[in-house]
């Protein structure tokens, strides 16, 4: 069973977001990880660039597949994990903690309010038959 704290949000794509002021850090949840197999390759954005939600910001490959990410709020990245990025075994191992992909600075911190909680994810997930 996916582990789904409940002290961040999440997106339809899969993507988890926590937040601390006015920064959000974001990765794929550890059921995308889960789903995807081994984690081979990570392609994430500079710092500096500006995301809007929902925008693509990076790929993610596994033995399994290729999967698009897609940023669930808007903002500067201000921080990439290059650590996952070289090492990218730490996603599968800790979806939540060091294998966060990158940080960005919140440009309307109301798009938290669009994100599912704890509860609501695990519902989509529950039907989800893989994705």
């Amino acid at each position: 069973m996916s582990k789904i704290p409940d002290n961040v949000r999440y997106s339809h794509t899969h993507e988890w977001v926590r937040c601390e002021g006015d920064i959000a850090t974001i990765g794929i949840t550890d059921h995308a990880q889960s789903e995807l197999g081994d984690i081979t390759y990570l392609d994430l954005p500079e710092v500096g660039r500006v995301l809007q939600r929902d925008e693509r910001f990076g790929e993610i490959e596994s033995v399994k597949a290729v999967s698009e990410l897609f940023s669930p709020v808007s903002g500067e990245v201000i921080e990439v994990n290059a650590g996952a990025v070289d090492a990218t075994e730490v996603i599968n191992e800790d979806p939540y903690g060091n294998g966060w992909m990158v940080r960005v600075r919140l440009q309307d911190p109301s798009e938290l309010d669009t994100l599912m909680s704890a509860e609501e994810y695990a519902r989509l997930i529950a039907g989800d038959g893989g994705h």
